[in-house]
This record gives structure tokens, C-alpha cells and sequence, in this order.
């Protein structure tokens, strides 16, 4: 997917196609992440969708619960969502960044011959 160390650097058009694909998997994911949160709390919380979609997205952001919940179902599914949450936060961080951190390095350790050609 990206250049080894003895090849030139990546133009910036290739640099820019690479961004937009991290950014596409990282939205793909946080998409997916909602929608479990909201299937969870809609069928174990019994909360409605749009308190559904509330409480996984301020979940899913680190922002804290909004609901008080009452089952224990609706307890356990929350504290795995919101361990699950955090995992995928660092997941999206990690994707987002590779082309960047790649790039970075393989500029450093490009000779600089190989930054006139």
C-alpha cells in the first residue's frame, strides 16, 4: 500500500488519495460503531431511536451517558459500548494517521540525493 524505504517519495496527489481512504475507513467505522450503540440501547435500554442515536453518539464521543438505565441487560451492554467506544477511538486515531506518520519517516530517511531527482 505504501512506498518501501529505497523507493522516492509518494507525490502529494497519491499522499492526498491516501488521506481520503483513512478517512472514508475511519468514517465507515465510526458509522458502524453508532449503529451498534443504537441497535443496543433501542432493544435493551428501550429507549427510542432518537434517544438511541443520543446516548451512543454521546457514548461513542467520550462524552458520558445522557439516560439513566434501569435493566441490568441495558448496564452490561453500556459498559462493554463504552470500553468498545474507547477501542475504537484509538483504532480511528491509528488509521487517520498511518499515511501521515509514513510519510513523515520515509522523508526523514530519504537521502538527499534522492530529494533533487
Amino acid at each position: 500500500m505504501f512506498e518501501q524505504k529505497h523507493e522516492k517519495l509518494a507525490s502529494n496527489s497519491v499522499f492526498i488519495k491516501r488521506m481520503l481512504a483513512s478517512v472514508l475507513v475511519a468514517i465507515g467505522l465510526i458509522a458502524g460503531a453508532l449503529l451498534i450503540g443504537i441497535l443496543g440501547y433501542h432493544h435493551l435500554a428501550d429507549f427510542n431511536w432518537i434517544d438511541s442515536l443520543l446516548e451512543a453518539s454521546m457514548i461513542l464521543g467520550g462524552m458520558g451517558p445522557i439516560n439513566a438505565l434501569t435493566s441490568t441487560d441495558a448496564k452490561i451492554f453500556a459498559s462493554g459500548y463504552a470500553l468498545f467506544s474507547g477501542l475504537i477511538f484509538i483504532a480511528i486515531m491509528g488509521i487517520i494517521l498511518t499515511p501521515v506518520t509514513h510519510r513523515m519517516l520515509h522523508k526523514f530517511h530519504l537521502d538527499e540525493r534522492d530529494l533533487e531527482n
